[in-house]
């Protein structure tokens, strides 16, 4: 079993969230979609704020809400460092409804003095944490 395995280890700067051998990840990297399987060639990218879908050694599912941050996968191990990251459960649905809700209001403001890129980024972080909600709660 070991030979289809990796180890995987996904830390923020506020705790470590998951640690242990896995078959597989999905990871939204700057360039898009990411599926990393045990005998992935190396590779270091920057993610976007999306989920992580964990498939674990017994073949349940994980599923983690990342902000962004870097990914690391070497032959024996994958590396996620996360600027924010937290576990689908943890995740207030209703928050997060509402900071969509702002960011395309702002994002329609007419106003002169709108930080589109500030804007565009509070978008997205709202629009991937749905996204993780959805996905776990289809899981359930």
């Amino acid at each position: 079993m070991a030979l289809f395995t990796v180890n995987l280890n996904v830390v923020s700067a506020q705790e470590s969230l998951f640690s242990g051998s896995i078959k597989s990840l999905q990871i939204t990297g700057s360039e898009g979609e990411l599926g990393i399987m045990p005998g992935h060639a190396p590779l270091l990218t920057s993610l976007k704020p999306g989920m992580a879908l964990i498939t674990k050694e017994d073949n349940s599912e994980e599923v983690i809400y990342l902000s962004g941050g870097m990914l690391e996968v070497q032959p024996n191990q994958i590396i996620v460092l996360a600027d924010v990251a937290c576990r689908a459960d943890d995740l207030d649905e209703q928050a997060a409804l509402e900071a969509k809700q702002r960011a395309e209001e702002n994002m329609n403001a007419h106003g002169g003095d709108v930080d589109y890129a500030a804007v565009a980024a509070e978008l997205a972080r709202a629009v991937a944490q749905l996204r993780v909600i959805q996905a776990s709660t289809k899981k359930s």
